[in-house]
């Protein structure tokens, strides 16, 4: 077997072209809303593929679009300078000048001169209201009803931590904007929902609600199979299924144990069950980060992880229900547990090493 061919799983970051699995349907419906005039918000367990599926869309309707994860916002003025920014890197500084100029505030422009993008930054202590609103002034500006940009905001539940009044502020500008469609991304759906589902929400109703599911079965197993083949042959279909019997279908830790399953078959062709093999691999890469985790968790938590990883009834009598059920929404807040048809922990390598305590 030649050393030098390329792993075809990819994990861990946005997958593109041949790493993409599926999804047509999502995609499709994503670019119907990009084609229209609507704004589409988009929930779902974090790693499912999120933003995958949002720049395949992006990249098939040819729209121009800019896309910021809030959880790397520290500030609305900061918000401001990383929105600019992404303007800036379609549009040369010399088109938008004059326009910066009539900012209430001015920002500060240089140029990184190991990567050569515009880097934007406000003065401390400003009225960060006001940088936000020429900002969202200018992006509104720049284009027109034929000409609309795109919008993405990832983990867009983030707003609540960022400011405590810019859900209320960023609402009130949006409305008034025309050539402009929002994609608003969150993977914690009970924030998600609260803030649009709820009609106390500055946000209430503002777009479509889309629920991204799990990779449909079939369609997932073949694209397995059929980069298995290659190393695995006449075992492939079986490693397949198992792989997502495993990871229940989960998108990113599937890729994940494949990926290290092919490198196993690869480099050790002589290993007798590389699935095996692979998840004690992955579980001991993790083994200091999981017991990190582990030991911040109160003891109402840590009892459920476990009952979840060894799948113990939760109707022991040991507390009562009440509390069960409040530790099992803040372990979901967290991101620890997702729920599809039943509890379950995210990670499943987390509880494989949970499991065997």
């Amino acid at each position: 077997m030649a050393l030098s061919m390329e792993n075809p799983f990819k994990f861990g970051s946005i997958v593109e072209d041949e790493f993409f699995t599926d999804r047509v349907q999502e995609v499709a419906y994503i670019r119907q809303f990009i084609e229209s005039r609507n704004h589409l918000i988009l929930i779902s367990p974090r790693r499912f593929g999120k933003s995958s599926v949002v720049l395949k869309a992006l990249k098939q309707s040819k729209r121009q679009y800019i896309s910021l994860n809030l959880q790397e916002v520290t500030s609305v003025s900061d918000l401001a300078a990383k929105l600019l920014r992404e303007i800036y890197r379609i549009h040369p500084l010399e088109k938008l000048k004059h326009l910066v100029r009539n900012f209430r505030v001015i920002p500060t422009i240089s140029t990184n001169p190991v990567t050569g993008a515009n880097e934007v930054s406000f003065q401390p202590g400003i009225d960060q209201r006001i940088v936000l609103e020429d900002v969202m002034a200018l992006i509104e500006h720049i284009y027109t009803e034929k000409n609309r940009i795109v919008v993405v905001l990832d983990e867009f539940q983030e707003i609540v931590d960022i400011e405590s009044t810019l859900d209320r502020q960023l609402r009130a500008i949006m409305q008034n904007q025309k050539h402009i469609n929002y994609i608003l991304l969150g993977s914690l759906e009970s924030m998600m929902t609260k803030i649009f589902e709820d009609v106390k929400s500055p946000f209430y109703h503002f777009g479509e609600l889309m629920r991204l599911q799990k990779l449909p079965r079939r369609e997932f197993e073949e694209y397995l199979q059929s980069r298995f083949e290659p190393v695995f042959r006449d075992k492939a279909q079986e490693l397949s299924a198992r792989v997502l019997d495993y990871t229940a279908c989960h998108p990113y830790y599937s890729q994940q144990l494949a990926s290290h399953i092919w490198q196993i078959g690869v480099l050790q062709p002589e290993q007798e069950d590389v699935m095996d093999a692979a998840i004690r691999q992955i579980v001991m890469m993790h083994g200091l980060d999981y017991e990190r985790i582990w030991m911040n968790f109160k003891r109402t938590s840590k009892w459920l992880l476990l009952r979840l990883a060894k799948n113990v009834s939760f109707q022991s009598g040991e507390y009562r229900t009440s509390t069960v059920y409040s530790s099992l929404k803040r372990l979901q807040q967290a991101g620890y547990i997702i729920y599809t048809d039943r509890y379950e922990i995210e990670d499943p390598f987390f509880r494989e090493w949970l499991a065997a305590m």
